[in-house]
Parts: structure tokens; sequence; C-alpha cells
């Protein structure tokens, strides 16, 4: 055996997460428009702006759970109050996103372990506070993974550091189309590629081009080679992926999780079940 990479479900090597931040009203729509074209994403939430009231600039709870969380789109953690990791101290932080996180779940009943960074998040550090010292605390209050910003990287990686997840493009890149275009025709022999798109809906109000992101899930939605998966998707499938157990010359693997797995040795696609022993060669 040569070398063996990941593919996501189905055998694709391709796959496309959204994540959107603050729950704002724009969000309705562009749930709407993830839905109908079959496309899914996460929605990062701050547990203390939730509305009381319809037709307020946040959303409400039960606007929250029809428009997303019924339509299979994720809800994650963005601060209770919106504040930079990077700037609070480590016991502001950690009091952020436990209220932010513990807020969330008591209102829809539901695990919430993924998150994406408020604010400025940690691309910055002041008062003592150093990206230890968040990872840390993320680690003990059950937080999997965070989307971060600063940049796009311009790439489709999966992410080396689920606590410093970079995503492909934020919608106002100027490249997003070539980016995407490049994303689409690649033909996928070795490693997995993602595409990861960030921003905020209220932009496309703001900005009056809601024409770009809907330009954009007409290319990139119905295409048989891509798995369209929410960000705790990504990383459960990939995290089981890598529980896979091996003989000493890897010939024999066993699938210890709940998942059905995929992956390519030799350039040979291979699945394997949830409970299997599986031997190549």
């Amino acid at each position: 055996m040569r070398y063996r990479y990941l593919r996501f479900p189905g055998g694709k090597g391709k796959a496309v997460t959204f994540s959107y931040d603050d729950g704002c009203r724009a969000d309705i729509r562009f749930s709407t428009l993830l839905s109908d074209h079959h496309l899914k994403g996460t929605f990062n939430i701050n547990s203390d702006f939730i509305a009381s009231k319809e037709g307020d600039w946040h959303l409400t709870k039960e606007e929250i759970q029809k428009y997303l969380l019924d339509r299979g789109h994720e809800v994650a953690v963005h601060g209770a109050e919106h504040k930079a990791n990077g700037v609070i101290r480590p016991v502001e932080g950690i009091r952020d996103v436990l209220r932010c996180r513990k807020g969330l779940e008591d209102a829809f009943g539901i695990i919430i372990r993924g998150m994406a960074y408020p604010d400025s998040g940690i691309c910055r550090f002041h008062n003592g506070t150093s990206l230890s010292d968040v990872v840390a605390y993320l680690k003990s209050l059950d937080i999997v993974y965070a989307r971060t910003l600063g940049g796009d990287n311009n790439r489709f990686d999966l992410p080396e550091d689920w606590y410093a997840w970079m995503p492909s493009a934020y919608h106002k890149n100027p490249g997003l189309f070539t980016l995407l275009d490049e994303f689409l025709s690649l033909e996928i022999k070795e490693p997995p590629k993602l595409f990861y798109l960030w921003g905020h809906a209220y932009e496309f109000d703001k900005d009056d081009n809601w024409n770009i992101i809907e330009e954009f899930c007409e290319k990139v939605a119905d295409r048989d080679d891509i798995w369209y998966a929410t960000n705790m998707e990504i990383y459960e499938y990939v995290q089981a992926y890598h529980s896979l157990i091996f003989s000493a010359d890897s010939l024999i693997m066993y699938n210890p999780t709940l998942k059905k797995l995929w992956f390519n040795i030799d350039k040979k696609d291979y699945a394997i079940e949830p409970g299997e022993t599986l031997k190549i060669g």
C-alpha cells in the first residue's frame, strides 16, 4: 500500500460549507437560498442578542428554529456578547463562551460544540491573553472547532488546527469567482478539498449585492462530486476517519465509529461500514 486519502460521503473528493455570523434578519433570506439549492451552512449566534419579537434586527428563538435548524443548518457559538477572545482576559472569554453555549443549548434543546470567533477573534492579543490560553479553555468548554478570520487563505485544505479554522474566502473577496472556478475544475487525485465561504448575510442588504451569493449558490449546487455539509458535519466526519484502527502493515482496518467512511488507497476507492473490519490487498 502506498498512500491513503480521505474521501467524503459517497466517495466524493470535494466538499462545500458556509459560515455566517450574528443571527440577523437577512439570515432568513440567506438560509432559504441555501436550502433551495440543497446547500448547508452554519449560523453563528450570539445568545444574548436573540430577539424577543419578530421584526427586530436579530432573529427570534422561533425564527432560528424554523429557518435555520428545521432546514438542517447548524447553529454555533459566537460569544454571548460578541467579544473578541484574543482581547478579553481568559476568565472573561470562558464566561462569554460558556454563557453563549449554554444559552443556545437551553433555547433549542440540542448539543452545540462549534464556534466562530466573534469580532477580531484571535487576530490580535491583549490583556495577557494568548492563543494557547484561548484554545485551552475552548477545549475545556467542549468546543471542538472555531472558525477564525483575518484574511482568506484562498485554498481548499482541511484545517490542520480546528481551533484556527481559516475559511477559503470571504464573500467580498474580489477573486471569489476565480477561486470558485478553480475549485469546481479540480480533479481530486490525492487529498480531498473543501471550499469554505464565510460572511454576514446583512452585508448583502447593505451592499445591495444579493446577486453575488445567488450566483455563487447557482454555480456550486447539485454537483455529483461535491458533498454539501455544515461545519460540524465536516468536523465529525474527519474525526471519524482519523479514528480508523489499522494493523501494523496498514492492510487490515477496523471502523469503530458509527459512520460509514470512504477513502482512497493507491487510486482505488473503498468504503468501510460502522463496526466493519476490512482487508486491503
